[in-house]
């Protein structure tokens, strides 16, 4: 028997807790430029894939993008899949998101210590 009200205990069937992460030190950023520079590709064709949601990018104090430290490798990953797979870059999307989904599936089945008998794919 529980002190608390049933309305404050935790539900049984909530499996996964949402945590928020604080980096320690601060993360540098890279503005636009730099990541044009690091990974060849013109800023405006960096600009249509923040617009289209490939990438992800943050505003510094005066409005213009800035990038993690991993942004030129999935602008990588983007261009990978383009021209290796032929893909339109909205369906790179739809392919980014399913290859995301893949990777938390897989590590959810490593924690549990279950393993599928083929190796990953990916």
């Amino acid at each position: 028997m529980s002190d608390r009200p049933a309305e404050a205990r935790p539900s049984p069937t909530r499996t996964t807790e949402v945590g928020v992460q604080y980096a320690i030190v601060p993360v540098p950023s890279l503005s636009l430029e730099t990541v044009a520079r690091r990974t060849g590709l013109h800023p405006d064709l960096i600009r249509r894939f923040v617009a289209l949601g490939l990438v992800d990018a943050g505003r510094d104090t005066s409005g213009r993008p800035v990038f993690a430290p991993t942004a030129p490798a999935a602008l990588a990953r983007v261009q990978r899949l383009r021209t290796g797979l032929c893909l339109n870059y909205a369906s790179i999307g739809l392919v980014l998101d399913l290859l995301d989904r893949i990777s938390l599936l897989e590590a959810a089945l490593r924690r549990a210590g279950m393993r599928s008998d083929l190796p990953p794919w990916t």
